[in-house]
């Protein structure tokens, strides 16, 4: 069985900075990608981040681009969110996501962490 269990989350204030951190254990997979996805009440679940786990390209959604990055740290399985200039339009609960080598979509998933931005 696979676990991914993020950490990082919290409440701050508009303008802070939080490092959200995910670490896969469990039965050893082949990885594709990673990434992070959010999801705030009453709307869908979006993609925020997401990172490849080989050659490391990365992609990130027109909201959060030029104030999150994506990182990976392969011999810890771990990838990472760095939110900057967090805005009160981030709120949400956010959930590290891994897509296993040949699935079609992203198939394990955190626990999710609730990231509180203050005005």
């Amino acid at each position: 069985q696979v676990q991914l269990v993020e950490s990082g989350g919290g409440l701050v204030q508009a303008g802070d900075s939080l490092r959200l951190s995910c670490t896969a254990s469990g039965r050893p997979f082949s990885v594709y990608a990673m990434a992070w996805f959010r999801q705030a009440p009453g709307k869908e679940r979006e993609l925020v981040a997401s990172i490849r786990w080989s050659g490391g390209s990365t992609y990130y959604s027109d909201s959060v681009k030029g104030r999150f990055s994506i990182s990976r740290e392969l011999r810890r399985n771990t990838w990472y969110l760095q939110m900057n200039s967090l805005e009160p339009d981030d709120t949400a609960v956010y959930y590290c996501s891994a897509q296993q080598v040949g699935a079609s979509e992203y198939n394990y998933w955190g626990q999710g962490t609730q990231v509180t931005v203050s005005s």
